[in-house]
């Protein structure tokens, strides 16, 4: 009696997943999703970092947005450079948009010497939580909480926390601008600016939009607003809006005069020569005006 009970079950049980395992079938069958096989080919010439900095949700979902619009406008890979863009464009037959490499640069300068602490922050290490805590241990409300959110989202080794500084620096010959870190900064502290020709590139250091008195008191290199930079710069590229001075990175000429002429050292100068001996420079002026 007891291995009729078995049988029995054991026979049910065999028809009911039978059973499903067609209706599965026929279900799966039914709303099957044809995919274009091109996505694939595409998603294979694509880096497989997976880091967003495109704007969709992984590689594969930037292949399916290319496949789809059957175009490269407005769509583009910062973590492998423009040849990937361009083989891209060789499978699919179209024409790759020129775009600027770009670089993260931190608008804060605000270093252990600059802007010493004034209190000690001993909790979760996490800029996103400490924001929520107070000000920061120098004061600034506006400047780097030095808890590395950015260096724990970076996929690529890109940044790391200067031990002397206590502020992230990042490593030109490995970022890829994927964005990754601006989105992480709860201060949005980190910008991606064009990464300039032969890397030269000006930028203001500073993200504090108090009065330049309030401003300078919890940071001796903080932007005071003076506007001296935006009467200088002859291609209209400075703009100063709540106490704070920006700079268009698409209308600057690399001319340096901002940085010439601002009184804290807040205009940041990357990868350019050294600027020649004031003195020196007046004389060479003078002796090119008397032979003219």
């Amino acid at each position: 009696m007891d291995y009729k009970i078995i049988i029995i079950a054991t026979v049910v049980l065999g028809t009911i997943g039978l059973l499903s395992a067609v209706i599965l079938y026929y279900i799966a069958k039914k709303f099957r999703v044809e995919e274009d096989p091109l996505i694939d080919e595409v998603a294979e010439l694509l880096p497989g970092a997976n880091c967003g900095g495109c704007g969709y949700p992984g590689c594969k979902g930037l292949a399916e947005a290319i496949v789809k619009a059957g175009s490269l406008d407005g769509l583009n890979c910062p973590a492998d450079g423009s040849s990937t863009m361009d083989n891209i464009a060789g499978l699919l037959g179209l024409t790759a948009e020129a775009t600027e490499p770009k670089i993260a640069v931190l608008r804060c300068n605000g270093t252990c010497e600059s802007a010493p602490a004034k209190s000690l922050y001993d909790s979760a290490l996490s800029c996103a939580y400490a924001n929520t805590l107070f000000a920061g241990e120098s004061g600034c409300q506006y400047g780097c909480l030095g808890c590395g959110d950015c260096v724990t989202v970076c996929q690529f080794d890109a940044i790391y926390m200067d031990p002397d500084t206590k502020l992230p620096t990042v490593i030109e010959e490995k970022c890829v601008a994927c964005g990754a870190c601006v989105k992480a900064c709860p201060r949005t502290l980190l910008e991606l600016r064009n990464k300039g020709k032969r890397g030269m590139r000006i930028y203001v250091a500073c993200s504090n939009q108090e009065k330049g008195g309030v401003a300078r008191k919890n940071c001796s290199v903080a932007c005071i607003g003076c506007s001296k930079c935006v009467q200088v710069c002859p291609h209209d590229a400075i703009t100063v809006n709540n106490f704070l001075a920006y700079i268009d990175f698409n209308k600057c000429k690399l001319c340096r005069k901002c940085a010439e002429v601002c009184p804290t050292g807040a205009i940041h100068e990357i990868n350019f020569p050294p600027r020649k001996p004031k003195q020196q420079t007046e004389e060479v002026n003078s002796s090119n005006e008397s032979l003219a």
